[in-house]
């Protein structure tokens, strides 16, 4: 973490036959998206739906690392709020089955 954003891992499972954020692999939240890994858009897909599940713009989720990988590595600026409550829906989250 750094300053007022959160770091956390994403598994992004491309080719879903829906867009889904929930549950917990390897210790990283899973994002399931339609769009295909081709050309990032699995990526840009994965970054829409955390900001939409965590009720943020878009802008407000950054990829860090791995944009060729599964696992990526993101950073949330919660804006007004602080930290904490974007804290508190990861973990959410993570315990929800998609």
């Amino acid at each position: 973490m750094t300053g007022g954003t959160v770091r956390a891992e994403i598994h992004v499972r491309p080719g879903a036959s829906a867009t889904t954020v929930g549950g917990e692999y390897g210790g990283a939240l899973v994002v399931r998206v339609v769009e295909p890994p081709e050309g990032g858009r699995a990526t840009d897909a994965a970054l829409d739906a955390v900001a939409e599940a965590l009720d943020l713009p878009r802008r407000s989720v950054a990829l860090v690392r791995g944009a060729l990988s599964r696992r990526k590595l993101i950073e949330i600026t919660p804006g007004g709020d602080g930290t904490a409550p974007v804290r508190t829906a990861l973990d959410g989250l993570r315990d929800r089955t998609a």
